[in-house]
């Protein structure tokens, strides 16, 4: 049954709701006055209120606000007489749900009703999820006070279909949060292509963007549909955006401005329907100012602008994606790791993390393949400075987390097995024992590394 809270101090009035409700399935409540109805709804919540304009002691709007106050969702139907309209008009600018004349026409209150209450319910719901998405987030993207304003921020941008730039340091997660963005939007069942400007030949970024014919150029063997066309209906994330060459920003712009590109070597427009997301490591006003980019364009993408911050800046997220990436390193190598000593993540707090969130992951990645213990502690990462780096750091120029992220995952991994193979003669096995990694991916390393 559909609970109903009746407000009106005439009981004739309250007689007469509620037992026509009663015969449409509805549970009515009665209150006489605005002060009751309040303490009946503090001490249960109604998702509906039906309450009388023209009250004694305190009238429907005052009743209004106080019930809003405690559930800012509930939705109020006012009942009113002909000649009270205009208030009844005004108090759905206040946040009523309707009006209804007096005496009411009952098919159309329960109508009304009933919308109402899906409408609570609904809200009700929205709010859960909105919960759940941001707990969620919080998961994904950590729990300090920085990177709660960029969740609130994602929260604002996800359900517009709004462009915008995200900006930020290289490794702060900025085409992770363009994909979040975009699966919590209204274009989540469609393409998301992700277009990295400063990695395409400036000769090839057109062709790459809106696509060509054939004959269009030397080696355009045939027709190729653009990155745009591609992400029809979708969302494009456009990469290091201030990469782009003025020639690229000005056909970009008219892209954006016309919702249609034109195919090299071809003279028919094609209509585009795509959100458009730029990313940049850089200070993009900084760029407008310099007149190294262009203002019109960046106005056009700028309707919403995220600016993700440095790890540096957010140590409070340190050990928990440390942690996070110390379950996922463990379980990618098979090493029975479980933590990280208050010592090792004492260190891992005080480094100013040049690399960001990249970084840390390459960091916590090759701790665990070097340790042999179910922990990672400084000395794990001291053996890997030692085989790194021969720089003295007396001058104090350098941290050892400097040194140790100076190579790349890929190189300390590789350099890490062919020590312990050298150690072992050879024996594979051995050296797995050693790693404490599976001998299966001992071997695809191994393979990987044309070791």
């Amino acid at each position: 049954m559909n609970r109903v809270l009746i407000i009106d101090d005439d009981k004739i009035v309250r007689l007469s709701l509620s037992e026509n409700l009663k015969d449409h399935g509805f549970l009515p409540l009665e209150a006489s006055g605005g002060k009751e109805g309040i303490r009946i709804f503090q001490e249960s919540n109604y998702p509906v209120v039906i309450l009388d304009l023209k009250m004694p002691v305190m009238d429907g709007i005052e009743t209004m606000r106080e019930l809003k106050k405690i559930n800012p969702d509930v939705s109020v139907i006012i009942i009113t007489a002909y000649g009270d309209i205009p208030t009844a008009v005004e108090a759905i600018k206040l946040g009523a749900y309707d009006f209804i004349i007096k005496p009411p026409d009952y098919d159309r209150l329960v109508l009304t009703l009933k919308r109402a209450a899906e409408k609570s319910e609904l809200d009700k719901k929205i709010k859960t999820l909105n919960r759940e998405v941001e707990t969620s987030l919080e998961y994904l993207l950590g729990k300090s006070d920085a990177m709660k304003k960029v969740i609130e921020k994602i929260h604002q941008i996800s359900q517009s279909d709004f462009s915008l730039i995200i900006q930020g340091e290289t490794g702060t997660g900025k085409s992770y949060i363009a994909r979040i963005i975009h699966n919590l939007g209204k274009r989540a069942n469609h393409p998301f292509v992700t277009v990295d400007i400063g990695a395409l030949p400036e000769s090839l970024v057109e062709s790459e963007l809106f696509g060509h014919e054939k004959g269009a150029f030397t080696g355009a063997e045939k027709n190729k549909k653009g990155f745009f066309e591609i992400a029809n209906q979708g969302t494009i994330l456009i990469d290091e955006l201030q990469n782009m060459s003025s020639y690229m920003q000005s056909k970009l712009l008219k892209a954006v401005e016309e919702k249609m590109i034109v195919p090299l070597g071809s003279t028919k427009p094609v209509q585009t329907d795509v959100r458009i997301i730029g990313a940049t490591n850089s200070d993009i006003l900084k760029r407008v100012r310099e007149k190294s980019f262009r203002e019109d364009l960046f106005y056009r993408f700028s309707e919403f602008m995220i600016t993700l911050p440095p790890l540096r800046e957010r140590s409070k997220d340190i050990q928990f994606f440390a942690e996070k990436f110390l379950t996922d390193a463990a379980e990618d190598l098979k090493k029975p790791i479980h933590g990280i000593s208050k010592e090792t993540m004492s260190l891992l707090e005080n480094h100013p993390w040049p690399g960001n969130l990249r970084e840390l992951k390459n960091v916590i990645r090759r701790s665990v393949l070097l340790s042999n213990e179910d922990m990672i502690r400084p000395d794990h990462i001291e053996f890997l400075i030692k085989d790194t780096d021969t720089t003295s750091d007396t001058e104090g120029k350098t941290t050892p987390l400097d040194k140790f992220t100076s190579l790349t995952l890929e190189e300390a991994e590789k350099m890490a097995i062919k020590k312990v193979l050298d150690i072992t003669n050879g024996n594979k096995s051995k050296a797995a024992t050693i790693l404490k990694i599976d001998y299966t991916t001992l071997l695809r390393k191994i393979k990987q590394y044309c070791i």
